[in-house]
């Protein structure tokens, strides 16, 4: 299968072509097709739905394995759990609306969200005060050491704030997953555990809401934001959020003003602030408690606003959400990496928080 370039395949729609790329339908083409690419010895990249991608204008120089597999099967209930094992190329969309038809709780509030199930654990996907760890039970991996096949349990995977083992280094695909999730014969969702969704539907946080409810309002939120693909609305050619909100020690959250949302983290060595393009210095001996910051508000009070771009760029800030950089048209990914930069550059100078890029970025770095 040959494909122009590898923008038609992301929601950035930035990217060149791959010098080659298969398109496996099955999991057990996946596994053979993917065999095959490892033993050529040239590079390879995976492919689910391309909303947490940039890649370079020059493409990709291998080949792109591009997981097509669909799927969605009960295999196991014991008492109100149900277990679900679903194919890597599945939509997490599709998932998600699935679950809610069906009456589970555990996911609602993870609805919206682009992107590919296998992907999901390797980003540790999360929003509106849910992340698929805590309903992932294991997934099925194809190790690129081993060529074996390999089940890996949620613990395996050593889950943090949007990261996982998979993302930190580990090498392979995933090739499908289990999740297990809560049969509502109610019909009420998961206690609502953000703020904002707990707003919009006009209750208390911890409050249990019918399923649909949680899920049409997070759509709305989302959609508000320009965080679900639409064609008619061009901030939503993006890959979501270009950064992820910055966890910093307790003692340096101190220092920044006030009125800077934050929010605690558990007690572990936290990462000390440096300056761009220098690699962090070993963690502190001591202990410090951890501390969320706002992405968003950082950007905001560093002075880059919704819908800034750098003259002449086709890159921008969404006009919607400050954490959002979008393609207006016609954007490169050296234009995509440049707007990066210069956030990165601006909030820096300003609080001296270091922002970390959320996608995937392939040839191209801030």
């Amino acid at each position: 299968m040959t494909v122009t370039t590898l923008a038609e395949l992301t929601t950035m729609r930035v990217g060149g072509p791959a010098r080659a790329m298969v398109a496996p339908e099955t999991p057990e083409q996946l596994v053979e097709e993917t065999l095959a690419v490892w033993a050529s010895g040239e590079p390879w990249l995976v492919l689910g739905g391309g909303s947490n991608l940039v890649v370079a204008d020059d493409g990709f120089e291998g080949t792109v394995i591009r997981v097509l597999t669909r799927g969605i099967e009960r295999v196991a209930e014991h008492g109100d759990r149900v277990r679900l094992r679903v194919q890597a190329g599945e939509p997490w969309e599709s998932l998600v609306a699935y679950t809610v038809d069906n009456g589970l709780a555990g996911i609602e509030a993870l609805s919206g969200i682009p992107g590919s199930c296998g992907a999901a654990p390797v980003q540790n996907i999360g929003a509106y005060g849910q992340e698929i760890a805590s309903s992932l039970v294991s997934i099925d991996f194809l190790d690129y050491l081993s060529g074996d096949k390999q089940t890996l349990s949620a613990a395996d995977l050593d889950f943090g704030y949007r990261t996982s083992a998979l993302k930190r280094g580990t090498q392979g695909v995933v090739i499908a997953l289990e999740v297990e999730l809560r049969r509502s014969d109610d019909g009420l969702g998961d206690p609502v555990a953000y703020a904002q969704l707990a707003s919009s539907l006009g209750v208390s946080l911890g409050d249990r809401v019918e399923l649909r409810a949680v899920r049409d309002t997070v759509i709305a939120l989302r959609t508000s934001k320009g965080m679900v693909l639409d064609p008619a609305d061009p901030d939503s050619v993006s890959c979501g959020s270009f950064f992820t909100n910055p966890i910093v020690g307790e003692n340096f959250a101190r220092t920044l003003p006030e009125q800077a949302p934050r929010w605690a983290n558990s007690p572990e060595p936290a990462p000390v602030a440096v300056p761009l393009g220098e690699e962090p210095a070993a963690p502190p001996v001591q202990t410090d408690f951890r501390v969320k910051l706002s992405a968003a508000w950082l950007i905001e009070k560093a002075g880059i606003g919704r819908g800034f771009s750098l003259p002449g760029s086709r890159a921008a800030i969404s006009s919607k959400h400050t954490l959002a950089i979008v393609n207006r048209g016609g954007a490169t990914a050296a234009e995509v990496a440049e707007l990066g930069r210069f956030v990165q550059t601006r909030v820096f100078s300003e609080f001296g928080v270091r922002m970390m890029a959320e996608p995937v970025l392939v040839g191209v770095s801030l």
